[in-house]
């Protein structure tokens, strides 16, 4: 197991040498003595662990420590950064805290105490590891062929995949629009003995209707206006493979006929060519439409509905997915979070039930641009109701911000006894938060602990104090 990698940011030679000298038992050090130096060893080492002397210059003006941080943070989110202060700068040291800090530390230094600060960061910092591998590994756990899901009638639906995909019948996809069509289309491919051949997306309803043909069966040269070269079709480009006509429904009427001479005998002709083309291609087609109202209207026909519809598995709207939105958010999270570099540690309470009332209209493509949207608005490492612009309910505002109201009490009935514990003791912080408008050193005298063991336990239930000097005042 690798070692914790500390980083030291001072600009005193002396300083430098003694923290080094007293921490390099416990840690691997880096050491640097200017912003410059730290942002090179933060890029170059990734180091876990941050002290970080805010005066970094003989001026009084702690802008370039504020710099440091910030560029620390915005590199690694999860970096544990304890902040060095003089004495009597308790306000530099609270402003820090604010700006993501882990905690701070006021000379003159006495090792052993800065010694239990970092090891505190430390054992947080491997929580945390552990914490997001094993809601990586949950993740996993209900994925198939890249699909997230755990709900009855979406496992129902793999089952179905993995009998049909080792055939070579058409598939027909029915579902509302972002419920993951092209994502089960490949799934199938994926299952199937094509699988080393191409898959080849088309939506039907995306092209023109006059290029639709040419796009589908191929041109010679010559065919048309500015068709100066011959060009395959995407038929012919997915030949031994699949094909995936997405919005099938939107299908001019001259080329269903096309397409039902094409799925008879396996052949095409491209527009102004004479050849016949012998292709060997698997059809998987998707609509959100309604094809058997569009068949009585005489918009669709009944007979290639019956060739394209051997097989019919209909997708469930997100809606009716149970803890699958729960399931698909955290996945959403966890890559976003990644992507933008956000420490966020979940959903609260409060944005979990907003998530469950939703009726999301989108479905899951919607709820991805949510979760990716609240990624970046969050303000705090817990993503509430109004990140997601999603209302909140009286119900939901009695859960807090990471439920910690009052509400909290009566949902620990039936838990283990340490489920019970954690609920009020985080029950217990958040009053305590409210009352003193978010004033951690008051909180902490009041539940008679240490200021940083009470920053500890924040972090431990997603409470975050700014959030309430906010509520100062409320009822």
């Amino acid at each position: 197991m690798s070692r914790t990698t500390l980083l030291i940011v001072d600009d005193e030679e002396a300083i430098l040498k003694q923290l080094t000298w007293a921490f390099k038992n416990d840690f691997t050090i880096v050491s640097a003595r200017n912003p410059d130096e730290a942002l090179s060893a933060q890029t170059a080492k990734k180091p876990d662990l941050m002290i970080l002397d805010l005066s970094l210059t003989d001026n009084p003006d702690v802008l370039e420590g504020f710099q440091v941080l910030e560029s620390a943070l915005q590199t690694n989110p999860r970096l544990k950064v304890i902040v060095i202060t003089g004495h009597d700068d308790s306000e530099n040291a609270l402003n820090a805290m604010r700006n993501g800090a882990y905690d701070f530390y006021a000379k003159p230094v006495v090792i052993d105490e800065l010694r239990v600060i970092l090891k505190r960061a430390s054992y947080l910092l491997s929580l945390e590891k552990e914490l997001d591998d094993l809601r990586e590994q949950s993740l996993e756990g209900h994925e198939f062929e890249g699909i997230v899901a755990m709900s009855e009638n979406m496992l129902s639906t793999f089952d179905t995949i993995k009998r049909v995909a080792p055939t070579d019948v058409a598939v027909l996809i029915t579902g509302e629009s972002g419920t993951g069509k092209e994502l089960l289309a490949m799934a199938i491919h994926r299952r199937s003995p094509r699988r080393s051949s191409p898959f080849v997306p088309i939506n039907c309803g995306a092209i023109p209707e006059n290029l639709l043909e040419s796009e589908l069966f191929g041109h010679e040269k010559g065919a048309f206006t500015g068709a100066h070269v011959a060009r395959p079709g995407k038929f012919e480009v997915a030949d031994g493979g699949t094909i995936f006509l997405d919005e099938i429904g939107e299908l001019p009427q001259p080329l269903q006929v096309k397409l039902l001479r094409f799925l008879q005998d396996q052949v095409i002709e491209r527009i102004g060519g004479r050849e016949p083309i012998q292709v060997s291609v698997r059809i998987v087609a998707a609509t959100n439409r309604d094809l058997s109202k569009m068949i009585e209207d005489g918009s669709f026909r009944e007979d290639l509905f019956y060739r394209i519809n051997a097989i019919n598995i209909d997708l469930p709207p997100l809606r009716e997915r149970g803890n699958d939105i729960l399931l698909l958010g955290m996945r959403f999270l966890h890559h976003y979070k990644r992507e933008y570099s956000r420490n966020i540690k979940g959903f609260s309470k409060a944005a979990q039930h907003a998530l469950f009332r939703y009726e999301w209209p989108g479905n899951v493509r919607e709820l991805e641009n949510r979760v990716k949207r609240a990624v970046i608005m969050a303000a705090g490492n817990i993503i509430q109701p109004g990140d997601l612009d999603l209302s909140c309910t009286e119900d939901d505002k009695g859960a807090g911000s990471g439920d910690g109201g009052p509400a909290a009490l009566s949902r620990f009935t039936g838990r283990s006894l340490k489920g019970a514990r954690d609920t009020v003791e985080r029950h217990l912080i958040a009053n305590a938060l409210v009352r003193l408008g978010g004033n951690v050193s008051a909180a902490a005298q009041e539940l008679d602990i240490s200021r940083p063991t009470l920053h500890d336990l924040m972090k431990k239930h997603g409470l975050n104090p700014e959030d309430f000097r906010e509520r100062k005042g409320r009822k």
